[in-house]
Order: structure tokens, then sequence, then C-alpha cells
């Protein structure tokens, strides 16, 4: 009799400090954490209840990732917790953390292509974006991609990314080139690309792009060479970037197909990624019978119908640029 009475006493104890445990787990489970304000948090690939509890207690979300593993084994989710980037809010629990890594939505992150951007600074920004994974091994036309900003989720792959910029270039171009307007001097949308990156290169100035689009065609039916600086830094640079100086003379006698001072016509393709607004003051030019632009010294553009014109134009703006250098000196 005296052992059942020690065995019953030992079973209430055990029952007594098992629902203690379970208490003070279920306190646990279900109490604030010490995370002080919302915040965003990668949970890698190939990670377990207990590796993904490591990284949470880590990161300061949960206080106990013994806890963390229990809760997880005892609601059966162990493989539904998924690998990404994700927003934790201020003082989640550990259900609340759970709860995050199985219904809530990853963390979406934002890449902006300017546009005027050649295929090697879209890559370099592509190699450099925080959370994209893989490298890009496809061969690329320049001016494929178009700029926009693009949204992507931790762990997306590059070479996806770059896809989604083609097909977005690919569509924009085929819509615009659709509703184009009548008697343009190009041919095809490769032209049509070729000549807004052009057009994306020589100003910045949205309400100018028509007027140079109008004069660069002018000159095209006039079977006038291009002339355009940026085609030139284009041949100088092969796409890489800035040239780091300014172009000088000399400059315009280099060798490439792409120099429009030494070749007729277009060159051989795009010398940049241009935006949707280039493309649309391509296919759609101011009505302008100028065949002559140069900068007037305050961002923007003098036109001239005529080489006397333009010459003048050009004679301006070497003296303001004087009048400039005399003030700095």
């Amino acid at each position: 009799m005296r052992t059942m009475r020690y065995l019953m006493i030992a079973s209430i104890v055990l029952l007594v400090a098992a629902v203690g445990v379970s208490a003070w787990a279920y306190r646990l489970f279900i109490s604030a954490g010490p995370l002080q304000s919302a915040a965003a948090f990668v949970i890698p690939k190939g990670l377990g209840a207990e590796g993904i509890a490591a990284v949470l207690l880590k990161d300061g979300v949960i206080r106990d990732a013994r806890t963390f593993s229990l809760a997880v084994e005892l609601v059966g989710e162990r493989r539904a917790l998924r690998a990404g980037e994700y927003l934790f809010p201020a003082n989640a629990s550990i259900r609340d953390a759970i709860d995050v890594l199985l219904h809530a939505k990853p963390v979406v992150r934002h890449l902006t292509i300017a546009e005027g951007l050649t295929n090697v600074q879209v890559i370099d920004l592509l190699a450099h974006a925080d959370g994209l994974e893989g490298t890009v091994r496809e061969s690329l036309k320049e001016g494929a991609l178009l700029p926009e900003t693009y949204n992507y989720a931790w762990g997306d792959a590059r070479e996806d990314m770059v896809a989604r910029m083609k097909k977005a270039m690919s569509e924009t171009l085929d819509q615009l080139w659709k509703d184009r307007a009548p008697d343009l001097e190009l041919h095809s949308e490769e032209e049509a690309l070729t000549l807004a990156s052009i057009v994306e290169k020589e100003t910045a100035k949205s309400d100018e792009r028509p007027h140079i689009a109008a004069v660069f065609l002018n000159r095209l039916r006039n079977h006038m060479r291009l002339q355009s600086d940026p085609t030139v830094l284009y041949a100088l640079t092969d796409g890489r970037g800035a040239l780091g100086r300014p172009l000088v003379h000399a400059d315009l006698d280099v060798q490439s197909r792409y120099n429009t001072y030494q070749n007729d016509g277009l060159p051989p393709g795009p010398i940049a990624n241009p935006g949707k607004a280039a493309i649309v003051a391509v296919l759609h030019p101011a009505e302008s019978d100028d065949l002559y632009f140069v900068a007037d010294g305050a961002g923007g553009h003098a036109f001239a119908r005529t080489l006397p014109e333009h010459n003048k134009n050009v004679a301006k703006l070497r003296q303001a640029q004087q009048g400039e250098s005399g003030k700095s000196d």
C-alpha cells in the first residue's frame, strides 16, 4: 500500500510538473518578443525548424529557440516554413513569428533602372543588388532592356530579372511601333530603338525629346550624317559608361561604326537602353524643319534650320562659357 501511495504521489508530482512546464512554455509561446520595432530579416534556404529558430534568436525576434522548435513540431508545420525575407512586427511572439513564416508575403524590394544606361551598367546594378542570386550568362543586345522600377524578392535570380526587362522592352516596343506616325525615316523597330537611344543620351529634358528626334529624322531624310556626340562616347567606351573626361575634337575621328561623324545613317544598333518616353518621341516627333541643335548653356538646347543660324547659336554658347570661365577665375 505504501508503495502504491508513493507511486500516486510521484505521478501527481510529475503531472503537476508537466502542467507547470507546459504553462511556462505556453507563456513563452504567446508572450511579446524582444523585437523593439518592426524589422525585416532573411531566412536562408535549407534550414530546418532548429536552424530557423537559431536565426530568429540571433536576430532578436524570439527569446527561446527550443520553444519555437517545439511549437513548430506540435502544429506539424515543419516543412511549411519558408525561406526568404519577411517583415516581423514589433514585439512579435513565437506564435506571431511562426505565422509570419507560414502565411506572410515576402518583403518586396525595388530596383530602378534609369533611362540611358548601357547593358554593362545594368548588369553591374544587378550584381550589386542585395538579395538577388546567380549571374547573368546570357549575351544581350544593347538596348534590349526597358528602364523602369522592378520589384523583386530576396532570392530571386538575376537572369530572371533580365528576362523580365527584355520582355518589357519587347512588348513596349511592339505596341509603340504599331501606333507610330506615318512616313518616318525608320524602317524597323530596331531602327526606332537605335534612334531612341541616341535621343535619350542627347537630352534629359522630356519636352525636348520630340524636337531632337525631329532633327535627327530630318537629317536622315536629307542624307546628312547625324553627328551625335553620344555615339562617339559609346565608340570610345564600348558601352562601359562614362568617358571620365570631356569629349575633344580629336575623338570625333575614332574609327568605329558607331561614330556618326564618320558614318552615314544610323549606327549598327542602340547605344543605350532608352526609356519609353524616348521611343515615343522618335515615333511621334515634333513638327520641325530644324537640322541642327547645340547646348544653350542653361540645360537645354538651341535649335536651328540653317547652318548660319546654328553657327550663331554655337558662338553664343562659347561666349557664355568664356564668361562663366572668367567669373570662376
